[in-house]
């Protein structure tokens, strides 16, 4: 028996990136995903792709009602709701004097608002069922400063922090909610940044399908004991000041 047979799972950003090796990883051991992202091409081909165990919606996190029809399509056409993954995210960047406050109210209304409409929208979904988990993609900035990336960092943080709040909540109604912090991940989001990878104990860039075994293992039964937790795959970023030159 695979980890999510008879699972239903909801994946915010799951066209691609992370989301798509999420969406992927699910399938593959055994549970049905609703994969919601804006960017409906190539959100449609990954459910077309991975078959009769997946499906497609068009979802802006910042918009409540686009949540409810995802939440309600996943109850629809799979009869219920098991796992929530808010991976839906963005990047910007500006130091002090050129960050706008329209820079900040956007990422702070997808990072951090979308995840909260997320939750709430699936709620009473998720309390329906003997278990259930929420797994929040925070990030390393949900741990540490970073310079000029000011609505990044407390975007995070502010995920951190709802996931704590959340799991204090429903983990008497059997939702357990924990927080994922990757570091420096190979996406389209971090392609072009010049990243230094010499400076991380594991000198490299990680991979998706790594932070998918670790929000896998979240989602399933096998962290039934785990919630209002950090866990971070950072390859050693947050360990110290870099590795040790060779």
């Amino acid at each position: 028996m695979s980890r999510f047979d008879g699972k239903v799972v909801l994946i915010s950003g799951g066209a691609r990136g992370m989301g798509e090796s999420h969406s992927r990883g699910v399938v593959a051991e055994g549970g049905k995903v609703v994969i919601t992202d804006v960017l409906d091409a190539e959100g449609q081909a990954l459910a077309d792709e991975l078959g009769e165990n997946a499906i497609y919606a068009h979802l802006d996190v910042t918009k409540e009602d686009e949540w409810n029809a995802a939440v309600k399509l996943a109850v629809d056409t799979f009869g219920g709701l098991n796992v929530l993954i808010n991976n839906a995210g963005i990047v910007n960047f500006g130091t002090l004097d050129g960050y706008t406050e329209k820079d900040w109210s956007l990422i702070i209304g997808i990072n951090l608002t979308g995840s909260f409409l997320g939750i709430r929208a699936a709620a009473p979904e998720l309390v329906k069922n003997e278990t259930s988990a929420i797994v929040n993609i925070s990030s390393t900035a949900g741990m540490q400063g970073f310079a000029a990336l000011h609505g990044y960092t407390a975007s995070k943080f502010g995920l951190r922090g709802l996931t704590k709040s959340v799991a204090m909540e429903l983990g008497p109604q059997g939702v357990r909610v924990n927080s994922v912090h990757p570091g420096n991940i190979r996406t389209p989001m971090t392609d072009g940044l010049g990243i230094d990878e010499t400076r991380t104990p594991i000198p490299r860039l990680g991979e998706a399908e790594e932070v998918t075994k670790m929000v896998l293992f979240l989602a399933s039964e096998d962290s039934s004991y785990s919630t209002g937790s950090e866990f971070i795959i950072d390859g050693g970023v947050l360990a110290g000041e870099g590795a040790v030159p060779q």
